[in-house]
């Protein structure tokens, strides 16, 4: 079996961005500790608590990468962040070299922070910037200054943790061309390793997608740049990311070389990861399972000894294709015909000619060979072209 990855959910915020649609919430951090040691209880007790939940166990695969995400997980005492990763360490075999990330918010990034964190472990920190203009940052509730970052990537540097990955959100309230230039830019002088360029999400899960969705006024939403807008700021970012000598490697995510997210690739090539925590998801390579989203339900299930799992599902062959066609063309790399061919016995290019013409036509789709992969523009249509193969 593939080397496994952890994800660790730690659903706890100072305040909660208009923008986020996230099981994470601005929980009283009083629960905090009661929440870590119910994290550890689940980690060291998860075959007895799957064997429970209808899931068979396949045996623990060696780990390579740990995940914490949230909510913002950079708000755990260093102190308890290590006896948790010590706890993931205890019943997991975890590589000596094994990448782990800590998402942070650069308000978080302090001299003991940093240092914390890396005595524990932690050598990679997603940052949430998401913008470098204070007016879009406090149209949504974000509490940091570009001030902060550039203070944020210096003291972890000094800590040792150089390798740092930021987010960036085109379409945020009160964005425009120009400052979304500026953001870009001010990062690409920081340097950052790896870039996250996210397109604002508009749905009911979050306070701002569902005043959209409205037509209302709270929350900027009436400021929000149109979906043409969005798409231009995606591709200007893109083509200066890449002209900067960022690989393009998935539909949001731009390395150096070297320097993808190993974590996340794991999502995107099928191999086997693990989620413990509120609203954490699971795959095993024949299922995929999910914690409950609520903070109360999970630490009831745990203090009762009982699975927090409220969703699990055994894939069927035609499910597990499908999974490789849409989370494989999320990648630059694309999927391999004849891989899919040998390992679902079906002639991709038959069972698929009508989607495969269709998106070709559209130029969302080329074809390389024995490879199948978005273009440039079929970035920005990812999800019509996933939704007509799964169709």
């Amino acid at each position: 079996m593939d080397k496994a990855g952890i994800y660790l959910s730690v659903p706890f915020c100072r305040q909660k961005c208009s923008f986020c649609n996230f099981a994470s919430e601005v929980h009283p951090f009083s629960q905090l500790p009661r929440y870590l040691h119910a994290l550890q209880t689940e980690i060291t007790g998860r075959a007895r608590l799957w064997r429970m939940a209808g899931i068979p166990s396949s045996g623990d695969p060696p780990v390579n990468t740990i995940y914490l995400g949230g909510g913002t997980p950079g708000l755990i005492e260093p102190e308890a962040l290590g006896k948790l990763l010590g706890t993931v360490r205890s019943c997991f075999s975890v590589d000596e070299e094994a990448e782990i990330t800590l998402e942070a918010s650069p308000e978080n990034v302090t001299a003991e922070n940093a240092h914390g964190w890396a005595s524990s472990g932690v050598n990679r920190i997603s940052m949430g910037v998401q913008s470098m203009v204070e007016d879009e940052l406090r149209a949504v509730g974000r509490r940091h200054t570009a001030e902060t970052v550039g203070r944020a990537f210096s003291v972890l540097k000094q800590a040792g943790i150089c390798n740092l990955s930021v987010d960036l959100i085109a379409g945020l309230p009160r964005q425009t061309e120009q400052s979304w230039e500026t953001s870009l830019e001010a990062l690409l002088r920081l340097d950052p390793p790896h870039f996250s360029v996210y397109m604002l999400e508009v749905d009911d899960d979050s306070r701002l997608g569902s005043e959209i969705l409205k037509h209302g006024q709270r929350y900027r939403a009436a400021e929000v740049p149109s979906e043409e807008e969005v798409a231009a700021f995606y591709s200007a970012a893109a083509e200066r990311l890449r002209a900067d000598g960022y690989e393009h490697y998935e539909v949001s995510n731009f390395a150096r070389r070297g320097k993808a997210s190993l974590h996340n690739e794991k999502y995107w090539t099928g191999a086997p990861y693990f989620g413990f925590g509120v609203d954490a998801h699971s795959y095993d390579g024949e299922r995929r399972w999910a914690n409950t989203d609520s903070l109360e339900h999970y630490l009831e299930k745990i203090a009762q000894a009982q699975p927090p799992v409220v969703d699990l599902k055994t894939l069927s062959a035609q499910e597990k294709l499908e999974e490789r066609f849409f989370l494989g063309l999320r990648r630059r790399q694309g999927i391999r015909a004849s891989r899919l061919n040998s390992d679902f016995d079906v002639d991709v290019h038959q069972k698929y000619s009508a989607q495969i013409h269709q998106f070709r036509e559209a130029g969302w789709l080329e074809t390389d060979g024995d490879w199948l992969r978005l273009t440039d523009s079929g970035w920005l249509f990812s999800n019509e072209v996933f939704a007509g193969f799964l169709a």
